[in-house]
């Protein structure tokens, strides 16, 4: 986490601020957000185009909102302040004035002013993806440059960690560039992608995640029979 915190500020090897990144893909989901069908459909369960819009807000704008709707603790699509968020956002106009709202951001004194763009990039480029690939039309990866995924790969390690913890056995994540990162400790399987890919893989989008699973046979069916029911 503090390697992401320094990559924010200081930048990477290209020379660009990593926090451009952020803004960059914040750009490019406000813009997949107007272009699609509010009720279309999401790889997050239960929620439409719409509803994530309005958790991308609420996560942003209205942190008491998202603390009341985790300790209500309904179903995907059932969350009370979410539902609230979404139906006001019903009609074209509304939908419209969502978007607009969380392209705006957050005032500069929220956390989420002043501290999200140490953990946002992870958050839009997984979500954009959510609405890109829910579907039977399924969009192709982005080619994305490498800066950003270089961005998104520093930002990773911790996601990554969290994500495999649990796995039966050990789990190492390498790119198409030669980058590797232990996410579980042990012998294993090699999870080999675009960061994006490994980002959406981890968190438990396994089959739109453009990633090659590696290893010895009896640790690629053990990892793949977890993945699956994971």
């Amino acid at each position: 986490m503090l390697d992401a915190m320094r990559a924010d500020v200081c930048g990477n090897e290209t020379g660009v601020p990593a926090m451009s990144w952020v803004e960059d893909e914040k750009a490019s989901l406000v813009a997949t957000l107007r272009a699609v069908a509010p009720e279309a459909d999401t790889l997050c369960e239960g929620w439409d185009v719409r509803r994530l819009l309005a958790h991308l807000v609420q996560r942003e704008q209205g942190p008491v909102a998202m603390i009341r709707d985790s300790i209500a603790n309904r179903p995907p699509g059932q969350e009370p302040g979410l539902s609230r968020l979404a139906d006001r956002a019903g009609t074209p106009q509304g939908y419209a004035e969502l978007v607009s709202r969380f392209d705006a951001g957050p005032p500069p004194w929220a956390p989420m002013g002043w501290a999200g763009g140490l953990i946002n990039l992870l958050e839009y480029a997984i979500h954009h993806e959510d609405i890109r690939r829910a579907g039977p039309a399924s969009a192709e990866p982005r080619v994305l440059p490498a800066g950003q995924q270089q961005a998104v790969w520093k930002q990773a390690g911790l996601f990554a960690r969290l994500g495999f913890r649990s796995a039966p056995v050990g789990v190492q994540l390498a790119t198409p560039a030669g980058a590797t990162r232990v996410a579980k400790k042990g012998p294993g399987v090699t999870l080999t992608g675009e960061p994006v890919e490994l980002a959406l893989y981890a968190s438990g989008r396994r089959a739109p995640a453009r990633v090659t699973v590696t290893g010895a046979p009896d640790a690629v069916e053990s990892f793949t029979q977890w993945a699956a029911a994971a």
